[in-house]
């Protein structure tokens, strides 16, 4: 039974004949395929995304099954929802690397895929550039995703963060990226990798942005600042 959003989406476009993939809820390549494949035999405006014309398309009966309620399109964006499905996920301490990071690398392909060998490198902006590769393959990456502050003028900016903006932060020695997931009076509650060494939310002080981006390939946001209160979320000053 799909638990999540994009099980469902996947689950819908499998009953309809559009895909025939897993139903894993990893939304990837095949799963944007299908979507541009339903889109363009309903008529439907081609994004590959699930937006609510195709969400509402999915749920009538086929076949194969019958309606279904068509759940809400979630208001965190695909790429972030694809962050937090790593929630937790570590690099290894000392000699050898996580496999998920080092796969990273390979999803990213070019030079750093040759490049990335060791999770002791920082690895924020290898994280961001594989979640957005995996869900907007259509999107440029920065020429080196690997350094933070080469985010900067990733996609298009944005006058204020909304969920799943790029924020892009300098620190001593270099910089970090990571995802608004929202904010409190004086801090950025960032969703993003090689937080205490780890995928996590944590708090970055407002006065350390310096860049808030939004993919070019995605709709705009429709949302905006989302306030949350700072109890229980841990503070960092270098995500290296």
């Amino acid at each position: 039974m799909a638990t999540t959003f994009d099980q469902w989406v996947e689950a819908r476009l499998l009953a309809h004949g559009a895909y025939a993939g897993t139903v894993d809820g990893a939304p990837g390549r095949r799963t944007i395929e299908a979507l541009e494949r339903f889109q363009r035999a309903e008529g439907l405006l081609v994004t590959g995304m699930a937006n609510s014309a195709t969400v509402e398309a999915l749920r009538r009966s086929t076949a194969r099954s019958a309606p279904l309620q068509a759940p809400a399109v979630p208001a965190e964006p695909v790429w972030m929802r694809e962050a937090r499905r790593h929630m937790g996920l570590r690099e290894v301490p000392g000699p050898g690397s996580n496999p998920v990071i080092i796969g990273w690398a390979k999803r990213v392909g070019g030079w750093v895929a040759n490049f990335y060998r060791d999770d002791d490198t920082p690895w924020c902006g290898l994280a961001v550039a594989a979640w957005i590769a995996i869900t907007l393959p259509k999107e440029s990456l920065p020429a080196n995703p690997l350094g933070a502050l080469n985010w900067r003028k990733f996609g298009v900016a944005l006058a204020e963060p909304a969920l799943g903006a790029i924020l892009v932060f300098k620190r001593d020695g270099g910089g970090h990226v990571g995802e608004y997931a929202g904010e409190d009076d004086t801090h950025f509650h960032v969703l993003g990798a090689n937080q205490n060494n780890s995928v996590s939310i944590t708090r970055i002080s407002k006065d350390r942005l310096v860049a808030v981006r939004w993919p070019s390939t995605a709709d705009l946001p429709t949302g905006g600042r989302v306030r949350l209160t700072a109890k229980g979320v841990p503070v960092t000053r270098n995500e290296a």
